[in-house]
């Protein structure tokens, strides 16, 4: 092969990887590579306004697709940028592969200019960190960050790529990037000790993560769940593993504090736990929530996840979706009538357990999501960062289809609108809504601009409370723990003032928008944001 520089051939590799778009911020160490692009029609390059943004707009879009998508940062101070969307990322097992310039290998010991210790300062929030350092090794080290993002547990991959290296000739061959196969299940006697620890159950447990959805497990978790007659939760889940319109389908254990979690598991006698680990919340038990003779079996491809935190009877290190399948296949065969006949009963209780009614129209909130969901087409895609405005959301429009509903991780702020940008991208002939909060939204609302460039048609809306409404409720919760009278909130929470003008904002950056503060207002807002596709945001005051 002739030689070519390792600017080009770092394109060859990432075209070879299926990857046509390159999420980023442009910057002086990055230029050789970033003129060497436009050599490449089949290579596009998303402009973000900041890195923060960049990383948010991959992130959907590697959610959507499957992945793995291409972030470029620009040197420390790019990557310092966007270190706390790579840790949403990263606690949400993003396969991203993220690469950021250096001024070059020859000038490391000048400690000059923006000179910074990237691969330190990726470690804590990647999979793996590294640095090119060898022209001969450039793509050997990229198809090595394609594999590691890729397998599982995948997650965000970090490389280091100095500008001298860079401007070397290259003559490694392209070829694309290996991803082994992870499908495996346990031997047929495990599974049978895994259908005899569950299927005696008088209480059973279904406790689901995000390794369900990544797994594509969704139709094997409900058929495991039917068997058993066991309600489902979701644990760390921010994307669809069961309808969410099934009967045994619960809702989600607490995300902040450990005590909502032990109300759920405290009293099943059995529990299967699939693709998560055990507990997510900000303020977890230090002791176990479960019974002390509760049989736990626990099916993860991340071995670190299994028993991490507390102990299980049963770990599995294998694919939930063959696994989940192997069980369904052994339960059927061996369940004895009676149990069969007490999970048709849970079933049927199920069934008919009462569910509350969605928020009426009194709601503005309430009235918005209910429209909405009348007037889109049946697979609509949301992305949900709307937090304290979940609730009403999902009354409304449940998470129903897996690929088309996503929700926040990690506790990274501002993913709302970039993650619903990066979905459009993926998936450009369906609806995208992209929900988020006017605290969150702030943190990137600039990816409207790459919205209008690229000519992205995502919906936002922004539910404005007008505060840092979550902060109020978690609060709340601070002082009945420790007997403070409640009295007013911290002024910090408050966003108040200045009005936040959402639509000025847009406007200005060339997106048609909408305020609504008043229920008649509602049906032209959902007329006029599904009109087109084109981008449009709503600014939706909520209290």
């Amino acid at each position: 092969m002739d030689a070519r520089s390792g600017n080009e051939a770092i394109i060859e590799q990432f075209l070879a990887d299926g990857m046509r778009y390159m999420f980023g911020n442009p910057g002086t160490v990055e230029q050789g590579f970033l003129d060497a692009l436009e050599k490449y029609d089949d290579f596009h390059y998303i402009l973000t306004l900041q890195e923060t943004v960049a990383v948010g707009i991959a992130d959907g879009y590697a959610r959507a697709t499957g992945g793995p998508a291409l972030v470029q940062l620009h040197s420390g101070v790019g990557l310092g940028n966007g270190i706390g969307m790579m840790y949403q990322a990263k606690r949400g097992h993003t396969p991203l592969v993220v690469v950021a310039g250096e001024s070059g290998v020859r000038y490391e010991a000048m400690d000059a200019q923006m000179a910074a210790d990237l691969v330190a300062m990726a470690r804590p929030v990647t999979k793996h960190a590294t640095r090119v350092t060898d022209p001969s090794s450039v793509l050997r080290v990229l198809r090595r960050a394609v594999k590691i993002a890729m397998t599982p547990p995948r997650g965000p991959v970090f490389v280091a790529l100095p500008l001298d290296v860079l401007d070397r000739p290259n003559d490694e061959p392209v070829v694309p990037s290996v991803i082994p196969h992870t499908v495996s299940a346990p031997d047929a006697g495990t599974i049978r000790t895994a259908a005899a620890l569950l299927s005696g159950a008088t209480a059973p447990l279904v406790l689901f993560g995000d390794g369900v959805a990544a797994s594509g497990a969704q139709a094997e978790l409900t058929r495991v769940a039917e068997l058993l007659g066991a309600d489902a939760w979701g644990v760390e889940m921010s994307e669809v593993s069961i309808d969410a319109r099934h009967p045994l389908f619960r809702g989600q254990v607490g995300h902040m504090f450990g005590e909502v979690s032990r109300a759920v598991v405290g009293e099943a006698d059995a529990v299967l736990v699939v693709g998560t680990y055990l507990f997510p919340e900000v303020f977890p038990d230090l002791s176990s929530p479960f019974r002390p003779d509760a049989r736990i079996v626990h099916v993860d491809l991340d071995a670190y996840e299994i028993a991490k935190n507390h102990p299980v009877t049963l770990g599995l290190v294998a694919d939930p979706k063959a696994t989940l399948a192997a069980l369904a296949a052994e339960l059927t065969a061996s369940m004895a009538p009676d149990e069969r006949e007490a999970a048709a009963q849970r079933m049927l209780r199920a069934t008919e357990r009462a569910r509350p009614a969605p928020p009426g129209e009194e709601s503005l909130l309430g009235a918005f999501a209910q429209k909405l969901a009348e007037r889109a087409p049946a697979d609509l895609m949301v992305f949900d960062e709307s937090l304290t405005a979940s609730g009403v959301l999902g009354a409304h429009l449940p998470p129903r289809l897996p690929g088309h509903w996503f929700q926040t991780r990690g506790g990274s702020l501002g993913v709302g609108i970039p993650g619903a940008i990066g979905m459009k991208i993926a998936h450009p002939g369906k609806t995208v809504v992209g929900f988020t909060g006017d605290g969150g939204s702030m943190y990137t609302i600039q990816a409207l601009a790459t919205a209008v460039r690229e000519g992205v048609g995502a919906k936002f809306v922004i539910c404005n409370n007008r505060g840092y409404r979550l902060l109020d409720l978690n609060i709340e919760q601070y002082w009945r723990e420790r007997d403070i009278a409640p009295h007013a909130f911290p002024r910090s929470f408050d966003l108040a003032y200045p009005d936040l003008g959402f639509t000025d904002i847009a406007r200005g950056m060339g997106v048609a928008a909408m305020r609504v503060e008043k229920l008649d207002q509602v049906e032209e807002a959902v007329e006029r944001m599904l009109l087109d596709d084109r981008p449009f945001l709503i600014d939706l005051i909520t209290e």
